[in-house]
């Protein structure tokens, strides 16, 4: 892994050194405010495109499609680029999807320009992630990219409610122009903080692709896709579930999801400075904690205050997000981009398996929180696949005494 990158020595565990951290994460800032606040604007868009809410909906599906297909393919096609143009062109991408988003006319041209704007989210995470965690020592990798990852959790505290407004007071079209231009400042500090990172010798698509015959490898990115997904299987419907179920006022909604924000936050930066200690045992116990918190929520929604206390600490959740970004730089071998790009891939697919499975626990008349529940059960299966990753771990280390 510390050959993946050639970092001048100068900018390890300095004050250069953490410029191109802020600079990278102001870019992660960027995408987590372009992928969430269009959740809060589907009436606005819906009333000015002429569509339904569902069908504004679809642009929310069509961006993670684009996240899903971008991130293997981008990773393997850039695999040769040195890291800081790489970067720069990547967010560049994004920036130019969510300016064109907000000039969409129409049902279509809408979910074509989400699904461009989504294409370079992964691989952007994936080569930031490694580019961060080659600025500290082997010992402080997760807290470098749990720093880098920071700016995707803070903007569901800043950037999303900001953005929120501007939509909701100068039409939806402004929050994807803001968007649009934090992007570009990332652009220019990255261009400015980073210095030049060649790509490793003999990096092509070939070895990226043969990375891929790793088992641990999709073991873990399976953690991620079904063990992170009973957090998006409780958030997609807690508007629903705390007015229903606990009675609370729509006006008090913004307080849950600020409070869900501050768990996002607090669970990132807790997480990577655990993970920095003993990465295997720290992403079992983070299983186990989401399993016992999701769980709860069935309980505590019923109740005004326990419940909002309960969807804060649903957002922590996202702590076992940089053990596992750490997990698939230590087993990639040479499919060190791929994997770290497909880490969000797996994120997105948790997305949408949370909230699809939750619908249909609701829909099948099983009460708003009986989304808890399906949080418990995606929890298992990603602990059962935790288990699975360790005994194959074990195998491997007994063939090779």
């Amino acid at each position: 892994m510390r050959a993946f990158l050639d970092i001048p020595k100068s900018f390890q565990m300095t004050t250069r050194g953490s410029f191109p951290i802020l600079a990278m994460a102001i870019g992660s800032f960027a995408i987590g405010t372009g992928e969430f606040v269009i959740m809060g604007l589907l009436p606005e868009i819906a009333h000015s495109l002429s569509i339904s809410i569902p069908q504004a909906g679809h642009a929310i599906s069509a961006y993670a499609l684009g996240v899903v297909i971008g991130a293997p393919t981008l990773a393997v096609i850039v695999v040769r680029w040195e890291r800081r143009c790489l970067l720069i062109t990547l967010i560049l991408a994004f920036a130019l999807g969510n300016f064109t988003s907000a000039g969409a006319l129409g049902y279509i041209s809408l979910n074509i320009l989400r699904f461009v704007a989504g294409v370079p989210h992964g691989t952007y995470f994936g080569v930031a992630a490694l580019v961060a965690a080659s600025l500290s020592p082997s010992n402080k990798r997760a807290t470098a990219v749990g720093l880098m990852m920071s700016g995707l959790t803070i903007s569901t505290l800043a950037g999303v409610p900001l953005a929120g407004w501007l939509g909701q007071n100068f039409g939806w079209r402004s929050a994807f122009i803001l968007v649009g231009s934090i992007a570009l400042l990332s652009a220019v500090m990255i261009r400015y903080a980073l210095p030049v990172v060649s790509a490793p010798p003999g990096a092509g698509p070939m070895h990226e692709l043969g990375g891929l015959c790793n088992r641990q490898v999709w073991l873990t990115l399976g953690i991620s896709a079904i063990g992170l997904g009973g957090l998006f299987s409780v958030f997609s419907y807690v508007k629903p579930t705390m007015i229903e179920v606990a009675g609370m006022s729509i006006s008090s909604i913004p307080v849950v999801l600020a409070l869900f924000g501050i768990g996002m936050v607090a669970g990132n930066l807790l997480g990577s400075r655990l993970a920095n200690k003993n990465l295997m045992p720290v992403i079992g116990a983070m299983l186990l904690w989401a399993i016992t918190i999701l769980g709860s929520y069935s309980f505590t929604a019923h109740y005004y205050i326990a419940g909002s206390i309960n969807v804060m600490l649903i957002g922590t959740i996202v702590a076992v997000g940089p053990a596992l970004q750490i997990r698939l730089m230590d087993v990639a071998g040479d499919a060190q981009v791929i994997a770290a790009a497909l880490h969000h891939s797996a994120f997105n697919i948790a997305n949408a398996l949370g909230a699809w499975l939750g619908g249909l626990a609701v829909d099948a008349g099983l009460g708003w929180t009986s989304t808890g529940w399906v949080g418990v059960g995606l929890g298992v299966g990603g602990l059962s696949i935790y288990m699975l990753a360790l005994a194959d771990m074990h195998h491997q280390c007994r063939k090779t005494v």
